[in-house]
């Protein structure tokens, strides 16, 4: 997985870095990509209180690979904030790990008519102060 750092980034609005979910926020600083999983072995995404395969609480993040595929995606050409470059892509990835195991995301470093359902995957991550949102761009690029 590849940590990057964009100065001059058009502003974003980030998510608030809670208890139970910045681990998912802040780990791109260390280039990993942290999901959580359960103790029966399945993942949660986003991070809950209990696991919905088996009901239990012994819950943690755990590093997974940082590789999948696109479920499905939309090209938006609406600027939604002030500076916001279009269009941009904003995509279900489904992550290697676990079937439908989703992470909603931007595709990055490519032209959105290259995106396609199925098209692979890796994550990569952008830097806002103290949080590090995992992007993906297509598997492959460097």
């Amino acid at each position: 997985m590849t940590a990057v750092v964009q100065p001059g980034l058009a502003p974003r609005q980030l998510p608030a870095v809670e208890r139970d979910s910045g681990f998912y926020w802040t780990a791109g600083e260390k280039g990993i990509l942290l999901i959580q999983r359960c103790a029966c072995g399945s993942y949660n995404h986003p991070p809950l209180p209990r696991c919905p395969f088996c009901g239990g609480d012994a819950l943690a993040p755990e590093p997974v690979a940082g590789r999948g595929r696109v479920a499905t995606f939309t090209a938006n050409h609406q600027p939604w904030r002030r500076g916001m470059a279009v269009p941009y892509v904003f995509a279900a990835v489904e992550l290697a790990e676990q079937a439908e195991l989703y992470v909603m995301t931007n595709i990055v470093d490519c032209a959105p008519e290259a995106v396609s359902i199925g098209l692979p995957v890796e994550v990569q991550f952008e830097r806002h102060d103290d949080v590090w949102l995992p992007m993906f761009r297509p598997r492959g690029l460097g």
